[in-house]
C-alpha cells in the first residue's frame, strides 16, 4: 500500500479503529479477536481495511501464513499505545478534578448564625471540605444588604441572609425559618414580673432597641408600635443594648438561649411577641459555572 498522503485530523472513528487494531494485535489474530471485540472476523477485516486506507499504509499481513505486523504496523501500534494511554490519562485527571475540588468559596453570612441548631451550612461546609481538601473557604460576617451587594457584584459566590424582599438578580434556596422573641435582661424592671402582669400598653411604652435591617411588613408594624429609642445594625448590637438593662428587644431564640440558660435574659409574652423570618442561601442569577459552588449548593439542598 503506497504512502501517498499524510494523516489529517484524528477523529473519534479513527480512535475506535486504533482500539480495534490494538486488540487484534494483543489477541494475535482476527479470529481470536472475535470474542474480545464482539464482532465477526469479516467485520474486523473491513475495519482493519478502513484503518489502513485512512493511514495510507499496510499494518499487517494476514492469510494462510498467519497474522504478522509490518514494520509500519509496529510503529503504528507503538503510537496507538501512546495515544490511547494519553486519552486514558486525560479521563483520569478530569475525573480526579471532580473528586478533588480546587479553588475558593467566598461566603457572606449574617452574624450569630453558628448557634442555629439546624446547622445546614456547617454540615454542607463539612461535606465540601471532605470532597475537596484543597478548597479554600473564606467566610465574611456582614449585614444582609452588604451580602446581597457582594453576591451581585461577584465578590461573594454565595450568601446566607433573611429572605425579606427578594431581588430580581438573585436566586434563593430556602433554608429554614428563624424565630425571634422579645427579651429583657435581669437588670430590667420587667424581668421579675410574670407575663400576666405585663400589658401590651406597658410594653409599647418601654424603651426598646429596633433592628436597622429590613423586616417583613407585619414585623415592621409590630416594631413601630414599640418605643424604639435605640437602633442596632446587627444582632450582637441588639444583645449589647438589651444586656444593659435599659432596653427590651427582639433576638433569635437560638442566639439568646445561652443567656436565658444563665438567667441573664428572659422572653416576654412569648406566645404573642414573636416573629418568624425565612432564611435563604442566595446566589447570582446567570452566574458562571463554578463546580465548588454547585457542590456546596447540592450539599445544602440535601442537608436537613
Amino acid at each position: 500500500m503506497s504512502k501517498q498522503r499524510s494523516l489529517g485530523q484524528v477523529s473519534d472513528f479513527d480512535i475506535r479503529l486504533l482500539r480495534l487494531f490494538k486488540t487484534v494485535v494483543e489477541c494475535g489474530s482476527f479470529s481470536a479477536a472475535e470474542s474480545a471485540l464482539g464482532i465477526s472476523r469479516s467485520a474486523i477485516s473491513l475495519h482493519m481495511g478502513d484503518l489502513e486506507k485512512r493511514l495510507g499504509m499496510r499494518l499487517c499481513q494476514r492469510g494462510r501464513a498467519g497474522f504478522a505486523l509490518t514494520d509500519e504496523g509496529r510503529e503504528v501500534l507503538r503510537a496507538s499505545q501512546t495515544l490511547l494511554a494519553a486519552i486514558e490519562g486525560f479521563r483520569s485527571e478530569v475525573n480526579q478534578l471532580h473528586r478533588q475540588l480546587r479553588g475558593q468559596l467566598n461566603i457572606g453570612i449574617i452574624n450569630n448564625m453558628v448557634t442555629q441548631p439546624h446547622m445546614r451550612i456547617t454540615l454542607a461546609l463539612k461535606a465540601l471540605r471532605a470532597q475537596g481538601p484543597g478548597v479554600r473557604i473564606n467566610i465574611g460576617m456582614s449585614t444582609p444588604g452588604d451580602i446581597e451587594r457582594g453576591v451581585l457584584d461577584g465578590q461573594l459566590h454565595v450568601g446566607v441572609i433573611p429572605q425579606i424582599t427578594p431581588l430580581a438578580g438573585l436566586e434563593y434556596l430556602p433554608l429554614y425559618e428563624e424565630r425571634s422573641l422579645l427579651y429583657c435582661s435581669r437588670e430590667h424592671p420587667l424581668f421579675a414580673r410574670p407575663d400576666a402582669g405585663i400589658s401590651p400598653e406597658e410594653l409599647a411604652a418601654t424603651d426598646a432597641v429596633a433592628p436597622a435591617d429590613r423586616l417583613p411588613l407585619a414585623e415592621q408594624e409590630r416594631v413601630q408600635t414599640m418605643s424604639a429609642s435605640a437602633t442596632a445594625s446587627d444582632r450582637e448590637g441588639i444583645a449589647f443594648l438589651i444586656l444593659t438593662g435599659s432596653f427590651i428587644g427582639f433576638l433569635p431564640d437560638h442566639y439568646a438561649a445561652r443567656w436565658v440558660e444563665q438567667g441573664q435574659l428572659r422572653a416576654l409574652l412569648s406566645e404573642r411577641y414573636y416573629y418568624d423570618i425565612p432564611l435563604a442561601v442566595v446566589t447570582r442569577k446567570g452566574r458562571r459555572p463554578n463546580l465548588i459552588l454547585e457542590r456546596f449548593l447540592e450539599e445544602v439542598a440535601g442537608t436537613e
